[in-house]
């Protein structure tokens, strides 16, 4: 011991940038232990059905539609995520729940997400119409296929087309599997008729009150299911006015155990995803290179400093002084030759 701490003093600035090298290529190796932590999942569900093209959501200073509003909110979640979470993309319509994928590493494939979350469009729905109680016995399912758990976060208006009644309202009371889901309501309060769009998006009207409405029927019922609506185009009176429906996607949560925010911003939606509990824990590879490079970027200060920085400081300060001194010493001297003369 001896021995080796004096070459260490002999050889300081060997010493120390031998150990900096070794530790930076080291942490080229990106060495890892086992460690048990949470591991946060995220399946994460954007409502396309056709009452996300109401323009009732601000942004900059000017109305977008709903559904333009859940892509920045997706966009703005995703990047606030940290490395390590996954995450998928879930589409939702008519009474169905489709993921796009089984859940990525998020800052992996980054770009791919995000490209994903730019190209959601009612277009790709599969039914006209949203039925956001039944679609929670597909979600589950869907949480079960995957090789991993997730937690649920759905984007929606709340808006049950066609409008519930005691024939097609399905019973949650039994309903197991949403611990701590969340719902994000979308939408204004206030109220907006739902544009009619045609297959190139160009708007050629807005959807009628009769579209909306059900009479209990078991026909009936089942053709909701197949996303028929009434084709007519609605006047300047009888237009369906569409809004966020809080409330009842309140009672939804409650009664299946999840939790329910207003999607203003994506600080409201973040701080309520750090309440959900993680999908799981379990043993994850930790990543050492960044302790190793920081230690080494210790090492390469500590050789580039003094052995004495105190004093070293103390007289550096001191030379200064002087000089400082010197020069008003001279400085004086010239005003007072310049004076006599």
């Amino acid at each position: 011991m001896k021995k080796i701490l004096t070459y260490y003093q002999q050889h300081r600035d060997t010493a120390l940038l031998s150990g900096a090298l070794l530790l930076l290529l080291i942490a080229l190796c990106k060495p890892t232990i086992p460690i048990k932590h949470n591991i946060y999942t995220y399946l994460l569900i954007a409502d396309i059905s056709q009452s996300m093209n109401a323009l009732d959501m601000p942004i900059n200073g000017k109305l977008v539609t709903r559904i333009a509003h859940t892509q920045k909110l997706l966009r703005e979640t995703v990047s606030s995520l940290d490395c390590g979470t996954k995450v998928s993309i879930g589409l939702f319509a008519g009474n169905s729940v489709a993921a796009l994928y089984n859940p990525i590493e998020v800052c992996e494939n980054f770009a791919a997400i995000q490209d994903t979350i730019d190209h959601l469009d009612w277009r790709t729905a599969w039914s006209g119409n949203s039925r956001v109680r039944e679609s929670m016995f597909v979600i589950s399912k869907v949480i079960r296929s995957f090789p991993e758990p997730a937690q649920v976060v759905l984007f929606t208006d709340g808006e049950e087309a066609p409008k519930l009644h005691a024939f097609n309202t399905k019973d949650l009371s039994n309903f197991q599997g949403a611990d701590d889901w969340l719902f994000v309501g979308v939408g204004s309060e206030k109220g907006v008729a739902i544009p009619k769009l045609s297959d190139k998006n160009q708007l050629i009207g807005y959807w009628s009150n009769e579209s909306f409405a059900m009479q209990p029927g078991i026909a009936q019922i089942s053709e909701s299911t197949l996303g028929v609506r009434d084709d007519n185009v609605a006047g300047a009176n009888d237009r369906y006015i569409s809004k966020h429906n809080a409330e009842y996607l309140k009672s939804v949560a409650k009664e299946i155990g999840a939790n329910y925010v207003y999607g203003d911003n994506v600080h409201t939606v973040l701080t309520a995803m750090k309440t959900q509990k993680p999908a799981r824990r379990d043993i994850a590879p930790f990543g050492l290179s960044w302790i190793l490079a920081s230690l080494a970027g210790i090492l390469l200060l500590v050789a580039y400093l003094n052995k004495h920085p105190i004093q070293q400081m103390g007289e550096t300060l001191r030379f200064y002084k002087k000089s400082f001194q010197r020069k008003s010493s001279l400085n004086e001297a010239a005003i007072a030759h310049d004076n006599h003369f």
